[in-house]
């Protein structure tokens, strides 16, 4: 199975990963600031946007597509992959495992571990994943309207954004709801925190000071784990920075993508 990947640019491979029941799309603001050095390829995750789904949909499925996607693409070429929330998850797990090389890393409001524990407080409550789950089958798109407005919650500009983000959702097809409902199941049993120190590529985690999925204390976690990670936390951000506050998100990424940095 092949997944969906849309190409731009010239330089260095740089691939973009989005976040649950959402799509490549949503990038699209963020690429003429990026095209200019970076072969871009923005996926489309299993199950999501113009991608057929996986079965079992699994996290190391992902990895699994994602990795027979990008490698014909990039000739051998190290990779840079930028990772956003769930697509964050994916890109940790490619990093730990997967063939293609990586260059470096890019974790954008994720987290090791979604789901707070008794011994992880930087997540959310389970419960929050399990009630979507049931309302997906339900009213499948007032589902995903209440899950995108979550993620402007607390944000400066916040109307403005929903407003971007629910534009640039309707330009693909939606997600299908047997892979949202297996990737909600990823979201809450996953817990990469004991992989953490075992990444050794250079790594930029950027965080929304005010995000309420993916708790900035989850970010600095990974900032400190990484061996060889830096951190940059965008305060009147939440979950979504690159919409939110775009010059911002600029400015934190920049070091990332810095052919010199190391």
């Amino acid at each position: 199975m092949t997944l969906h990947v849309e190409s731009a640019g010239r330089g260095e491979p740089l691939v973009l990963l989005h976040g649950w029941g959402l799509h490549g799309g949503l990038f699209t603001p963020l690429l003429p600031a990026l095209v200019g050095m970076h072969r871009v390829h923005v996926v489309d995750l299993p199950g999501h946007g113009h991608s057929a789904t996986i079965a079992p949909y699994t996290l190391d499925g992902i990895v699994d597509a994602l990795d027979a996607a990008i490698a014909p693409l990039c000739g051998g070429a190290p990779v840079t992959m930028l990772g956003w929330s769930f697509g964050g998850l994916v890109a940790q797990r490619f990093a730990a495992r997967a063939r293609t090389p990586l260059a470096r890393l890019v974790l954008v409001c994720t987290s090791p571990r979604f789901v707070r524990g008794e011994d992880w407080t930087a997540g959310i409550d389970g419960s929050v994943l399990r009630q979507f789950g049931d309302e997906l089958h339900v009213a499948y798109e007032a589902t995903i309207r209440r899950f995108v407005a979550l993620q402007m919650q607390g944000a400066d500009g916040a109307r403005a954004t929903l407003a971007q983000l629910r534009a640039l959702l309707g330009s693909r097809p939606p997600a299908d709801p047997a892979a949202l409902d297996a990737a909600l199941t990823i979201l809450e049993q996953a817990d990469l925190r004991a992989g953490a120190p075992t990444l050794r590529v250079p790594t930029r985690v950027i965080a929304g000071g005010r995000d309420a999925l993916a708790p900035a204390a989850a970010s600095r976690f990974l900032a400190a784990a990484i061996p060889r990670a830096t951190l940059a936390v965008i305060d009147a951000a939440a979950h979504v920075p690159f919409l939110s506050h775009p010059r911002a998100f600029e400015a934190a990424l920049a070091p990332a993508l810095d052919a010199d940095a190391a």
